[in-house]
């Protein structure tokens, strides 16, 4: 009975050879990868490609709700900001799943990483929900509050 242990071992130990084989291909190509990505372009391209995967797309100041009652709120204005990274991204704004466009009753200030949507003139029919897109190259971030004007009881 002492004899079967070492028996079951043998397999075992052939196993880890066999595995040991099978990556080598795919290293063999990860080698061959390696020096093509990084040499043979041009030289203008690896830092905008390389900016583009080293900088994490993100709010780094989401979206907050805004509550008025509508004596305050119409006529005044409501002003959703966010903070983004990096500031090379692409902001638009949307309400309710639609695109906003830019208009006398909506102002896009960009200045920097600081994004705003500025709502002129608000009305009970700007509340809602109201969302930021960010974008950079594919990738796409989304941070969302709401407009919500209490009607006076």
């Amino acid at each position: 009975s002492e004899a079967k242990p070492p028996k079951e071992e043998t397999p075992k130990g052939i196993s880890p050879v066999k595995a040991k084989k099978t990556p080598s291909p795919a290293d063999a190509e990860r080698r061959k990868l390696r020096p093509g990505s990084g040499g043979e372009k041009p030289p203008e391209e690896p830092p905008f490609s390389y900016q583009l995967k080293a900088v994490p797309l993100k709010f780094v100041k989401e979206m907050k709700d805004i509550v008025l009652t509508e004596a305050e709120s119409v006529g005044s204005s409501a002003i959703f900001e966010v903070l983004i990274s990096p500031s090379t991204a692409i902001t638009s704004w949307m309400k309710d799943g639609s695109n906003i466009r830019e208009s006398p009753k909506h102002r896009f200030i960009a200045d920097g990483k600081d994004r705003k949507l500025h709502i002129i003139d608000v009305q009970l029919a700007d509340a809602g929900e109201y969302t930021c897109v960010l974008r950079l190259g594919n990738k796409e971030k989304t941070s969302t509050a709401k407009l919500i004007v209490e009607g006076i009881p």
